[in-house]
């Protein structure tokens, strides 16, 4: 058989490299050092867009199993995300750098507030960072939110909708919809993907 005749052999799209232990603490040491208002958005893009070491929708899975975890989300995923690439001493790289920086800084700021927290101009420097937080969360919300609605899976968006509305609009309480929402959205993509397969 000729050379001419074989197929082609596509690559992926999305082919990572692992990283090492080094490269893995240094990420997450970057993200939590830019991280002001919250490291989710910097993790995602460096993850995702940057790094490319997890698809959206990996990261979006990773991040939502991390949710029904306890502790701190962010945490969570670096330790979720490390131990996946690298077991567990990944899993421990990418924790110690998430933590180590910013808790080396906060021990400095807090010595530093202690001191000067009564300034008024730091109160309202304070104000103001507060309002680019929740710009920041607001918009790593609308961009998890990307691959739901380019898939436009009826089911995904109608029990984030209701998610939403429980907790959000109707203040019931977190644990008694997580109750509800885990094993019914299991239990429908479980009974969706049977009647495909079917």
């Amino acid at each position: 058989m000729s050379s001419d005749s074989a197929p082609a052999v596509q690559e992926p799209d999305f082919a990572p490299a692992r990283p090492g232990l080094l490269a893995l603490f240094l990420a997450f040491a970057r993200m939590s050092l830019a991280g002001f208002g919250g490291v989710l958005v910097f993790a995602r893009r460096a993850i995702v867009e940057q790094h490319r070491w997890m698809t959206a929708d990996e990261f979006n899975e990773t991040f939502a199993l991390c949710h029904f975890l306890p502790g701190p989300n962010i945490v969570n995923l670096s330790m979720v995300f490390g131990s996946r690439l690298r077991g567990i001493a990944g899993g421990i790289a990418a924790f110690a750098g998430l933590l180590l920086p910013p808790t080396l800084i906060m021990t400095v700021l807090a010595i530093a507030y202690a001191r000067f927290g009564d300034l008024d101009v730091l109160r309202r420097s304070l104000a103001g960072i507060s309002c680019a937080a929740v710009g920041l969360l607001i918009a790593v919300v609308f961009r998890m939110m990307t691959p739901l609605l380019k898939r436009t899976d009826p089911l995904a968006l109608i029990l984030m909708a209701g998610v939403f509305l429980a907790i959000g609009v109707l203040r019931l309480p977190l644990p008694a919809v997580l109750l509800v929402a885990i094993p019914l959205s299991i239990g429908a993509t479980f009974f969706l993907r049977r009647k495909v397969a079917a």
